[in-house]
């Protein structure tokens, strides 16, 4: 099963300003990175967002946020997000606000 590329095209439109956004093949997906740095994106059945350890439990606030446990192990500081909760520009982005707030404040690669 392949990502949703509408759910990618999203995620390119909101980034389409920023400078440093790269694109990656991973997880089955594809995968936005700010600087180097994982930062979003999407997978069959839905998307994820790097927003750090500190802020998971607001991330978790979010309607359709879950822990990522892609490979059945819990990965922290990562989101996996519903096809319904990357589609819904409110949730998308408070999550994202999240996941930049975080990869910014990493050096860059």
């Amino acid at each position: 099963m392949a990502h949703d590329e509408g759910l990618a095209e999203i995620l390119r439109g909101d980034l389409a300003d920023l400078p440093g956004i790269t694109e990656k093949r991973m997880f089955g997906g594809l995968v936005l990175l700010l600087d180097g740095h994982m930062l979003c994106g999407v997978h069959p059945g839905g998307g994820m967002f790097r927003v750090g350890k500190e802020n998971e439990a607001a991330a978790l606030t979010v309607p359709g946020a879950e822990p990522m446990a892609f490979t059945g192990r819990r990965m922290g500081g990562f989101i996996d997000v519903s096809d319904d909760a990357l589609a819904d520009e409110d949730r998308r982005e408070r999550l994202m606000g999240l996941a930049l707030g975080f990869v910014r404040a990493l050096p860059p690669k």
